[in-house]
């Protein structure tokens, strides 16, 4: 099975840019369709973004649609969420998860394999 860990988060001022990566071990990330999510303090999980398995379909939440984009290198077992335009509402702990083959699902369920998560917070 895949392992996931992201990295990446810290502390930035409202306006400021992020850019989380999230790293396979024990298998290739080839073949994963990958998400992120995130929660904010007593808010459930919400979807960010996806993206397929075969790099050619990407989605994102409307909230973040323009300012956040995801992209993978194979080469190097990584998926990518940048993310700029920052704002104090997107203060969470971002995860990354992996669903076999996936289509790109914007609900949690489909993904198997989830991270340990990375604090991002937007400071005002």
């Amino acid at each position: 099975q895949v392992q996931l860990v992201e990295s990446g988060g810290g502390l930035v001022q409202a306006g400021g840019s992020l850019r989380l990566s999230c790293a396979a071990s024990r298998r290739t990330v080839i073949g994963y369709t990958v998400g992120w999510f995130r929660q904010a303090p007593g808010k459930e999980r919400e979807f960010v973004a996806t993206i397929r398995w075969s790099g050619d379909y990407t989605f994102y939440a409307d909230s973040v649609k323009g300012r956040f984009t995801i992209s993978r290198d194979n080469a190097k077992n990584t998926v990518y969420l940048q993310m700029n335009s920052l704002k104090p509402e997107d203060t969470a702990v971002y995860y990354c998860a992996a669903d076999y083959k996936g289509y790109g699902a914007i609900t949690q369920i489909p993904y198997d394999y989830w991270g340990q998560g990375t604090q991002v917070t937007v400071s005002s």
